[in-house]
């Protein structure tokens, strides 16, 4: 179960937390950013495999990933899941729920995971005193429907090897900003976690790292993946992202 670890003031804060170029502190002057300070003050430990929170609980904090990484999925009255994404560190949980008052889908730890908590409440409050910080906050939320719409266009509209394509990339350009390799990395997500977000079959997903292998696109070996020809990656996916 999630385990809840009370900071004490030699801790770890967002105003001297390596990850706040990334996280809610993002465009803030420094000299705000110690209002958050007063909001975070707790953070959850996750074993993988575990739930943060679940679909139609009471949306009553955003979460910031400090170590680990999250899927977020929904379960229709079927019992039948859809992986909506994949977050790493330094990314924002709990947004899609931020302004319905109730979480729209389940979060799932990957692995063992570290999440710092942003009460709600006590964020309406600093928004008052931090105007950016409510800029921040609209700028975030867009970026996650932004990021829900691209997956119905990839669902839609890409081919099976475009929409892994995009998606090795996605992941490349993200471990790049936390200032790992972005050629080199371990997929913490399953074959089958893959398909299901991108709408593939596992046979599908397994194929095509095979066929991206023989092609030399990667180097594949088991979840450790090395991208060998991010270009031609780049050409397959239909984009221009670096």
């Amino acid at each position: 179960m999630p385990k809840k670890i009370l900071l004490t003031p030699e801790s770890m804060r967002c105003s001297a937390c390596m990850l706040s170029t990334l996280c809610l502190p993002i465009g803030i002057e420094q000299n705000e950013v110690f209002h958050l300070d007063e909001v975070v003050n707790e953070r959850i430990r996750i074993p993988k495999g575990k739930a943060l929170f679940h679909q139609g609980d009471v949306a009553d904090a955003i979460y910031g990933i400090r170590s680990g990484s999250i899927k977020t999925q929904l379960v229709d009255s079927a019992g039948l899941v859809q992986i909506t994404g994949f977050l790493l560190a330094g990314e924002l949980v709990g947004l899609d729920g931020f302004l319905e008052e109730s979480q729209l889908s389940t979060a799932i730890a990957l692995e063992d995971t570290e999440v710092c908590v942003a009460p709600i409440d006590d964020m309406d409050r600093i928004t008052a005193q931090v105007p950016a910080l409510q800029y921040q906050l609209r700028r975030l939320t867009s970026n996650e429907i932004k990021r829900s719409q691209q997956l119905v266009m990839s669902l839609g509209v890409l081919r099976s090897e475009q929409r892994l394509a995009g998606f090795l990339l996605s992941i490349s350009q993200r471990l790049a900003v936390l200032g790992y390799s972005p050629s080199e990395f371990v997929l913490r997500m399953s074959r089958e976690e893959i398909g299901n977000y991108l709408g593939l079959t596992l046979e599908t997903v397994s194929r095509l790292f095979s066929r991206f292998a023989r092609e030399n696109l990667l180097r594949v070996r088991q979840r450790d993946v090395q991208l060998l020809d991010m270009q031609a990656l780049r050409d397959l996916a239909g984009t221009d992202c670096g």
